[in-house]
């Protein structure tokens, strides 16, 4: 058996897609220039937007909420898109 040291051995060996995944599903769909646009859309009105000081707590919440989702999407699309899944290829 041979061990590997460091962070670095995490990525050595990339995780099998499962088929309930749906990372692969998210690359497709956000694929090309019309997905670029829509992520880029999500991503201004969520991560690029700030309140102002006297934002209500309400508010907050409900753009922190906003935020999570579009940072979820985000990660779902890089994810299957390193996995290759992008235009039919791969699971």
């Amino acid at each position: 058996m041979v061990e590997r040291d460091g962070w670095g051995a995490l990525d050595a060996v990339p995780a099998a897609a499962s088929p309930d995944d749906p990372a692969p599903a998210f690359a497709r769909c956000f694929a090309g220039p019309d997905g670029e646009r829509v992520l880029n859309t999500l991503r201004a009105m969520t991560l690029g937007r700030a309140l102002g000081p006297d934002a209500p707590d309400a508010a907050l919440r409900h753009l922190e909420g906003q935020r999570q989702l579009v940072a979820v999407i985000l990660a779902l699309v890089a994810r299957g898109s390193a996995r290759g899944t992008v235009h039919g290829q791969g699971a």
